[in-house]
């Protein structure tokens, strides 16, 4: 089963439990899906999948910044809780000490030498790390060891 089929089988157990919050997440989800698809005229892999629930995670996250900011606790509360519906479909994080681990082969792999040599260090990284961990944590780890 594809993830995309996963998600959409999770739409329709909501919708049989009555779980108006987790449906209308899951909705969100499929509606970004399709738009893609729409606006691209591809079927989507697993990875492109991946690569758009990372998005609407990062979204939702400076989402709850500013709501906090603004002292809306409703609205933040919500984003969090989509996060986690959303979080569900993401593969298991890696540990710290293997992501740091994977950047230092890739720097190794990429001969690195300092900070101009990021961009092939981090092509190496992303389609290896792509949902198992925060790119943009990988990046700034990425950028302290080639800034020594």
């Amino acid at each position: 089963m594809t993830l995309k089929e996963r998600i959409t089988e999770d739409m329709k157990a909501a919708m049989r439990a009555r779980d108006a919050a987790r449906l209308s997440a899951v909705r969100l989800l499929l509606a970004a899906l399709k738009q893609k698809e729409v606006d691209e005229r591809v079927e989507l892999s697993d990875a492109d999948v991946l690569g758009i629930i990372e998005k609407m995670v990062k979204q939702r996250r400076e989402s709850i910044v500013q709501y906090e900011k603004a002292a809306r606790a409703d609205l933040a509360g919500q984003e969090k809780f989509e996060i986690d519906v959303l979080q569900a479909y993401l593969p298991q994080q890696m540990p710290e000490a293997d992501v740091v681990q994977a950047v230092a082969a890739a720097i190794v792999e990429a001969g690195a030498s300092g900070v101009k040599d990021m961009g092939k260090v981090m092509a190496l990284l992303k389609p290896r790390l792509a949902g198992r961990a925060d790119i943009g944590k990988v990046s700034a780890q990425v950028r302290a060891k080639l800034e020594k």
